[in-house]
């Protein structure tokens, strides 16, 4: 009996042990994430035990499972089951820092350093950090490799910040201002963003820089900026929260731009001046408002959301209707765009793993570092934003044809044909 064995079987072989490497590989990764994810919470809520309600039962307590989540990584595809937080404290919420709500994927190199040195990692910790999540493979990316790829990225953030955009034309654009763990040298420690949708409705960073609290100036500083580098006009909407400076630079330096304030923010800031228990029933009125399929039905439940809530939490209504005029503009742009310009969203889920929620570490970060690693941290998201839906309607938006409850009216029908 012969002992050879073709080359070709024997690939055959090292493909299948290899497969099978891969597969247990794959497997051990899912299991550790899983135990992590669990671990995670169990630390949480065993850390708020203390915390307890007129009855003396817990306020912080797990509360099951998410449903199955896959997420991609260098090992394949992990699905874990992410244990839910039950948080009935007024105004806390538990977010995993290992597995955000927004993350699909594990992070390339390029955007886990910028989100580590955003969390508040020195250059010097960074060896160790990196070595921990990537393992041995890690081992080469000592301080002096970091430090270059930072100078990198600062010079591609300059270069950046003096493009041309006499081509460009947005019709919607998100800002928002964003807080980070990381010290400055000083306390002006706010970040603005603005991000707009171009005419073929991708969507794309448009402009970052440091600003003092959101200020007036800083937001005017931006846009004098962005005029100067060859930006004739502004969009048509504009979404934001209720920051002062950034609406009134606006309505100076782009004053035909209308206004829609964020319905995500509004949401939280209402909420949080109405007791816990009564916040899931307004939470649910709320919803009724901008989901509703007129601005008519819009209007009418915000009216009975005043009627139910007025006397008993004034300044839960008050702020309501402080903003009553931007709420409800998105009504008369393209029902296709409503799920995009109701809320600043595409800034949130792009930095939500980096964002500022509680405290600053003790390190001292350059501003010239933390605009770059925010700036390479959102060029890296870009690469997976999507199109805004409807975005072949946008050409009608721009001509200023009208649209009523996010139908083109008859009349603007009849003209085009």
């Amino acid at each position: 009996m012969s002992n050879y064995t073709s080359s070709s079987g024997k690939n055959t072989i090292v493909e299948d042990n290899r497969s099978e490497l891969d597969e247990i590989v794959r497997r051990g990764a899912q299991q550790m994430l899983q135990a992590a994810l669990e671990a995670e919470v169990e630390e949480y809520v065993e850390k708020c035990k203390n915390n307890l309600d007129n009855n003396g039962e817990r306020l912080v307590t797990r509360n099951g499972r998410k449903e199955e989540r896959s997420i991609l990584s260098g090992a394949g595809k992990l699905d874990v089951k992410q244990p839910r937080v039950n948080d009935r404290r007024n105004g806390s919420h538990f977010t995993s820092s290992i597995l955000p709500p927004y993350m699909r994927r594990t992070p390339s190199l390029d955007n886990l350093i910028p989100a580590l040195y955003l969390k508040g990692v020195s250059t010097g910790q960074f060896p160790e950090a990196l070595e921990s999540i990537l393992g041995a493979d890690a081992a080469g990316l000592s301080a002096n490799t970091v430090t270059r790829l930072k100078e990198q990225w600062e010079n591609e953030h300059q270069e950046w910040m003096i493009r041309d955009l006499s081509d460009r034309r947005y019709v919607y654009w998100w800002a928002d201002g964003i807080h980070f763990n990381v010290r400055l040298e000083d306390e002006r420690t706010c970040m603005l963003v603005l991000m707009g949708t171009l005419e073929d409705g991708r969507k794309e960073l448009i402009g970052l820089i440091d600003g003092y609290r959101e200020s007036k100036l800083s937001w005017q500083d931006m846009f004098r900026d962005l005029k100067a580098r060859g930006l004739k006009d502004g969009p048509e909407l504009a979404v934001g929260d209720g920051a002062l400076g950034f609406w009134a630079a606006l309505r100076e330096e782009f004053g035909n731009t209308r206004e829609q304030r964020c319905w995500v923010h509004k949401t939280s800031n209402i909420l949080d001046k109405m007791p816990k228990g009564v916040q899931p029933r307004a939470k649910q009125r709320i919803h009724d408002m901008y989901r509703a399929a007129t601005k008519k039905e819009a209007l009418k439940a915000y009216d009975e959301f005043i009627a139910l809530y007025e006397a008993k939490y004034p300044k839960a209504c008050h702020c309501l209707a402080e903003d009553k005029e931007v709420l409800f503009q998105f009504y008369d742009f393209p029902a296709e765009h409503w799920q995009h310009i109701r809320t600043t969203n595409p800034i949130e889920s792009t930095f939500a793993t980096v964002r500022h929620r509680s405290r600053r570490t003790k390190g001292c970060g350059t501003r010239t570092a933390t605009l770059a690693m925010t700036y390479k941290l959102a060029k890296e998201a870009q690469q997976h934003w999507r199109r805004i839906n409807g975005y072949r309607l946008i050409h009608k938006v721009i001509k200023g044809i009208r649209f009523v409850d996010g139908v083109e009216t008859e009349k603007e029908q009849e003209k085009a044909a």
